[in-house]
């Protein structure tokens, strides 16, 4: 019995010092992954026809937003308070930056996002480009987004694209800072960029 004892305290103490083994690499690797910038890097295109990088992410901080043009609700109305939000928050445009970046590349050229963009905002600027490049940076930025036929018995036909709804935020150096809810209150919005600027 006195044995049987030793042994199974044994085990407890090996299984023990395997899940602190295990903890300690987890909250390792955790570190490390969000100790550089957000995301992954990337080259697409912004609206004007220009080559943009994840470069363009740093030297203010940045609000992103992930949609499609196509839209009926949720993407227009985010762009439209987050355009109020800067406005008020950093009129003169030297503190904040914001981009809107499409997840769906095969409708959004740059030059449709552009027009699209600039109805609401002359803050905001479009991202696309070639669709497997433009998915690869949705993915490397944890960011939902699918594809949804419109008519099931038609799934080459059209359709509309299920996708994370809120604002990203980075500080001047790209670290993720925190997001901006869709349907948020406008003053914990409003709060929430205001702490951004000054960081």
């Amino acid at each position: 019995m006195k044995a049987l004892r030793i042994v199974l305290w044994a085990a407890v103490l090996v299984v023990a010092a395997v899940l602190g083994w295990l903890s300690y690499e987890l909250t390792s690797s955790n570190d490390t992954a969000s100790s550089g910038p957000f995301g992954v890097p990337f080259e697409l295109v912004a609206q004007d026809g220009k080559p943009i990088t994840q470069a363009a992410f740093t030297g203010k901080p940045t609000a992103l937003f992930f949609g499609f043009t196509h839209c009926p609700e949720v993407c227009p109305t985010t762009l439209f308070e987050l355009n109020g939000w800067l406005e008020k928050v950093d009129p003169d445009g030297k503190k904040l930056q914001a981009y809107f970046i499409t997840v769906d590349p095969e409708r959004d050229t740059p030059e449709i996002l552009g027009q699209y963009v600039s109805n609401v905002s002359k803050r905001i600027t479009g991202i696309s480009g070639p669709a497997d490049k433009v998915m690869d940076m949705v993915k490397g930025f944890r960011v939902y987004a699918k594809k949804i036929p419109l008519d099931e018995a038609k799934p080459d036909g059209d359709y509309t694209m299920d996708h994370t709804a809120s604002v990203f935020l980075l500080d001047a150096t790209g670290h993720f800072t925190g997001t901006i809810a869709y349907g948020e209150n406008p003053d914990s919005a409003v709060k929430k960029l205001e702490n951004l600027s000054k960081g």
